[in-house]
Order: structure tokens, then sequence, then C-alpha cells
């Protein structure tokens, strides 16, 4: 073959490998098909599975029972109150035998009954010791949180919460790092009997100044000796110190107490709980303490004589994950001050995680969900103790409006309704009512109840979430509490890769997760990088072929 039919050919080849090489070059996106591949994602570090929806540790707790002559009411809850702090709640820690006191975390001094002044079958001299407890709190042992509290799947706010006077350790064993059940959110309900001499004691065990202010309550601005008497921040308990509130409260009623120092920082990391007055009944033994809050299970006098069935507290909190990382980000209570007080500024700040009973949805499946049967009547006592208002919805349901911020409401004030406008620190008493007529009750379900503001049904964004909980009838519940036939939805929620970000709302429904979960990345098209590999190597030797012959020709 002649030389100029050589260069011919040559000059063809490498146009039709220039061509080949256009064509193939691979692209940074690509079109997808109609439906993308299902999502493989990174799980979170804190787990490799999905959370059983109930972790059934205590179902022997579930049972009705009488401890120390106390009569506690069954609950079907996942997670029901331990029936030994029952106990110690109705009859105090002097009342009661050692092994009861020591099937609790109570101290021996938490809650002392003595002196029944009227002579009518129950103790009138109450004295309450309350500590503060810090959840999910830094540690100079290392990176890592201590007493914790998951409010949900991952999700581990820094909270500060009263809690009775405790003994022992604070974790649940020496091979954890958990908080044992006293410790935990929301502060406890407090319950005393109108009339009664409370005594409460502040036990300041944290690292910062704290008080406590009984909002509602009836009390004297000063104690019998002179001193404060009303928890103002000028008046602050400094760590280390204690200092005794007194009060003999004559109005009944659901009210408050929280601490009143900083307000707006110590009551948004969890210093508050509903402080509730019981009216004066012959032989009324009252739970003074609810942990967590959640259902009644030894209702007051009172309550029976209404003919309630069933009692339960709803607590409604909200944390800014700002002010919480705060406390999360330095173990120098100085820094913490510094930045909580000087950098920090509310006015910029967020509601992220929404709470019922000390949970976000799923936890609050656990314990705060209200488990009834038909044809029964309910008494709840509802606080919003977050900074912004609640609109309680439930469906299925109309319950009516029996009692505003502690004032029992005539009955032509009384309303019933599905949704219930709620302000920062009110209460509101209502009686729900399970009768299947149409409007008090729809009938058996697992119908859900929950603040209607959109971002009170979500955690730090994502939905479902924040402070869901369900009405749900004995029919519908499984043997631990949990809703029947829905595993589907429960397995995708009870993950923290969910509520890490990490997973597709809809990434575990088998018929629709291909269309619906993350678009992820293609599979590359390994025939087009391979056929552009080989065109563009081929292409480059002719060239230095090409190359080398005119600088032959040219020596």
């Amino acid at each position: 073959m002649s030389k100029k039919y050589s260069i011919l050919l040559l000059l063809i080849l490498i146009a039709a490998l220039i061509t080949a090489i256009i064509i193939l070059v691979p692209s940074a996106t690509e079109k997808a098909e109609l439906s993308p591949p299902a999502t493989v994602y990174s799980r979170s570090e804190e787990t490799s599975s999905v959370e059983k929806p109930c972790l059934n540790e205590h179902p022997e707790w579930r049972a009705a029972q009488e401890i120390e002559g106390v009569n506690i009411a069954a609950s079907s809850l996942c997670e029901p109150d331990n029936p030994y702090d029952v106990a110690v709640a109705v009859k105090g820690t002097n009342n009661v035998s050692m092994m009861t006191l020591m099937q609790t975390h109570f101290a021996q001094d938490a809650l002392t009954m003595s002196d029944d002044v009227d002579g009518d079958g129950d103790p009138d001299v109450i004295h309450i010791k309350l500590e503060v407890v810090e959840l999910n709190g830094a540690t100079p042992d290392g990176n890592y949180l201590i007493n914790t509290y998951d409010v949900a799947p991952g999700i581990q706010p820094a909270m500060w919460v009263f809690a009775p006077k405790s003994s022992g350790m604070a974790l649940k064993n020496f091979n954890s790092r958990v908080a044992n059940p006293l410790l935990r959110a929301p502060s406890p309900v407090i319950r005393v009997e109108q009339g009664d001499k409370v005594l409460i004691t502040l036990e300041n065990t944290h690292y910062l100044p704290h008080t406590i202010h009984l909002h509602g309550v009836d009390h004297p601005w000063m104690t019998a000796a002179g001193h404060d008497n009303d928890g103002m921040e000028e008046h602050a308990v400094f760590p280390g110190k204690q200092h005794t509130y007194e009060i003999q409260p004559r109005h009944t009623g659901t009210m408050l107490y929280h601490c009143h120092v900083q307000t707006a920082q110590h009551l948004g990391l969890g210093m508050g709980g509903m402080f509730i007055i019981e009216e004066n009944k012959p032989n009324n033994w009252v739970q003074t303490f609810n942990i967590g809050a959640g259902q009644v299970r030894h209702p007051a006098v009172g309550v029976k004589e209404q003919h309630y069935d069933q009692e339960y507290d709803l607590q409604y909190q909200s944390i800014d994950k700002k002010l919480a990382g705060i406390v999360q980000g330095a173990i120098d209570p100085r820094l913490i001050a510094e930045r909580m007080t000087r950098h920090y500024n509310m006015t910029e700040s967020f509601e992220n995680y929404f709470l019922l009973n000390g949970h976000s949805f799923p936890y609050t499946l656990r314990d705060a969900s209200i488990i009834a049967d038909e044809n029964e009547t309910i008494k709840l006592h509802v606080a919003n103790l977050q900074r912004s208002a609640v609109a309680i919805h439930t469906h299925g349901h109309k319950a009516t409006a029996i009692a505003y911020d502690g004032v029992e409401a005539p009955a032509g004030l009384q309303m019933t309704r599905d949704v219930f406008d709620i302000a920062p620190a009110q209460r509101i008493d209502l009686a729900l009512q399970t009768k299947n007529d149409g409007l008090h009750s729809y009938g058996a379900g697992a119908w859900m109840f929950h603040d209607h503001v959109p971002t009170g049904a979500t955690t730090d964004g994502m939905e479902p979430g924040g402070n869901i909980a369900l009405i749900l009838y004995k029919a519908l519940a499984d043997e631990q509490g949990m809703p029947k036939g829905h595993t589907e939805m429960l397995d995708q929620v009870f993950s923290k890769d969910y509520y890490a970000k990490k997973q597709a709302v809809w990434a575990n429904n088998k018929e629709f997760a291909p269309l619906l979960s993350d678009a992820g990345l293609l599979t590359p098209n390994y025939v087009r990088i391979i056929g552009f590999g080989l065109a563009a190597g081929l292409l480059i030797g002719l060239l230095l072929l090409v190359l080398r012959l005119l600088k032959r020709k040219s020596s």
C-alpha cells in the first residue's frame, strides 16, 4: 500500500476514534429510568437494626395489684409505671416497708406523710423533696453523653428536670449510661389534697441556681419564718443549697410548678410540671407523684366519686436543639452559663422537638397513649409547658372542657369540641367519653390525637413525629399495648435512621418503594466506559505514532 493511502487511512481512523470518544464520553449525570432503584443508605452509627416497638421489659407491672394496702389499677401500656413507685407515692416513704422502698429509687426522705390533723383517715402534713437532674449531659470521662434518655429513636437532647430525691445510682446499672426510670422527662406531676400542709424542699444538686415557682397554686408570698415562698429569680437556690417552700392550698385544680431562674431557658429545658390539688375527702390518700405523667393508677377519692373510669395527665413541651446543645457542648458551668445567658438569644431560637409526657412519636405509643374500652368516661389533665400554643385535636372523639387553669367551668361554659387551643402555661381538664353515639365517639379504633399546629407533629422537621399519640381501644391493642395491624409503619418509624434523615419516608413500602424512595446513584454504564477508554487509548497511540513518523521524516 502506498504511503499516500496509508496516511489517508490513518486520518480516517483518527477521525473515527475522535467521533467515538465524543459519543462515549461519560457524563456527570445520566437520565434516570421511570422507576429509580431502591435506596441503599448507610446506617447510623448508633444502630444497625430497627428497634422493637415495645421492649416489654416489665410485663408484670401491667396487672392490677395491691401493694402496702394501695390498690393500683391495671395499665395496658407498653411501659407502665412501676407499681412500687405508685405505692410509695401514695403512702410516703415513711409508711411503707423497706422491702417495698427498695423496689424503687426513692430516697428514704423523698416523701414523708404524717399527722391526720382533721381526723378523716389520711395524712395532712406532706413533705416533698426534689432534686435537679441533667439528662443527656456531657461528661469529662469521654466523648459521650451520660444519664441518657431518648425522647425518640436516636434523639437525645440535653434536658434539666425536677425529680423526687433518689437513692443509689443515677444509671440503670454499672454497665449502662441510661438514666434509671425515676430520672426522666417530664418533671413529675405532683398531687396533694386541698388543705394539706405541704412542704416542698428543693435540694439543688445541679451546677446552676434554680427555684420552684408554684404557678396558680394558692401560696403565701413568704414562709412562716419570713423567707421567700414565691420562687422568683432574686431568691435563687444556688448549687449545694436547699430551700423549703410552704403551702396550704385552699383551691382545687390543675396548676403548675416550674423554675423561675432565667425562665425561658430553664423551662425550655424541662424544668416544669403539673401540680394538682385534689378535693378534700375522707380517707383520701392521693398519688403524690405521677412519674413521667400518663395514666394515674391510683385516682383520688373525688375522681372516683365523679364516676371517672380512668384518669390521665398529659404534659406538652418543646425543646430547642440549639439550647440543648449548649449543655452538651461544655463541662464547665461557667462556660454553660456564659453561652446560655449571654450568647444564646431566645428571640432567634426554634422549637425542634415536641414532646408529650417526655417522649416524641413513636415513643409516645409506649407510655402516652390513652387505652380505653367503649362506654368509659376518662378525665384528662392537659398542660402546655412549651413556649408556643398547642391545638390538641382528638380524632374520632369530641371531649368536653370542664375546667380552665384550675377553675371549674360552669355548665354553660363547658365546651364540647375536637380541637382545644391551649396557650403557653395554660391548663384544661377534659372529660373524654368513649360512648359510640356519633358525637363523643365514632366507635372503637386506634384514633390519633395530636397538636394540629403542623410543627407539633414533627421531630426536627421529620413527620410523623412530635406529640402524636393514640386513643387506643383495647379491642385494637395487642398484649403489649401497641396498635394491631401497623407493623410496616412501626418498623419504619422505630428506626434511628428515619429520624437521622437517612431513610426515605416510604422506603419500607414494598409496592411503591422503587418509585418513592431516594433516587440514589444509577449503576454506571460499564460498556460505554470501556469503549471510551479503548477509543481514547487507540487515539493517543495513533497520535504518538504520527508524531514519531513526522519526526523521522524531518530527520
